[in-house]
């Protein structure tokens, strides 16, 4: 006998089924969508893992939270654990925008100290390491200088 029992409201059920035939929401939480509806109709956690192509875990999971928290947390993401980010992108807009900008006087090019200290003379950000500018820089698609856009050689 399972612990945590799936029983959907008419509306919730009318919720869901629309969520899995819209193209807008993201596989994630359409997959959590289309578990809840199975779970509903009784099947065995195997089999909707198999349906859904998820862990039987995973399935677990989400019954648990829809028992214990409902449909919306169900549904929807936890926070990820790790540190939060330094830079909102505000921040990393101002960041770019400075990198592409002409080099300051006496220098040939924008060094990653150079910018940090830039930032913080701006007041775009308190402190920065030169570490998270180029942390900052290395996600984006742009290498000024270079043929190619990636951080290797072709």
């Amino acid at each position: 006998m399972k612990k945590y029992l799936v029983k959907l409201t008419t509306d919730e059920r009318a919720e869901l089924e629309s969520l899995t035939r819209k193209g807008i929401a993201s596989v994630r939480r359409v997959k959590r969508a289309l578990v809840l509806l199975a779970a509903d109709d009784g099947d065995k956690d195997e089999v909707i893992a198999d349906k859904t192509r998820v862990s039987a875990g995973t399935v677990a999971r989400i019954r648990e939270r829809f028992a214990e928290e409902g449909l919306q947390a169900a549904l929807s993401e936890r926070p990820r654990p790790g540190k939060a980010r330094l830079l909102d992108g505000r921040q990393e807009a101002h960041l770019i925008a400075l990198a592409c900008s002409e080099a300051p006087a006496g220098h040939a090019k924008w060094t990653l100290r150079l910018l940090a200290g830039r930032l913080v003379e701006l007041d775009v950000i308190e402190d920065i390491s030169h570490q998270t500018v180029w942390r900052a820089l290395k996600k984006g698609t742009s290498s000024p200088g270079s043929a190619s856009s990636g951080a290797s050689p072709q």
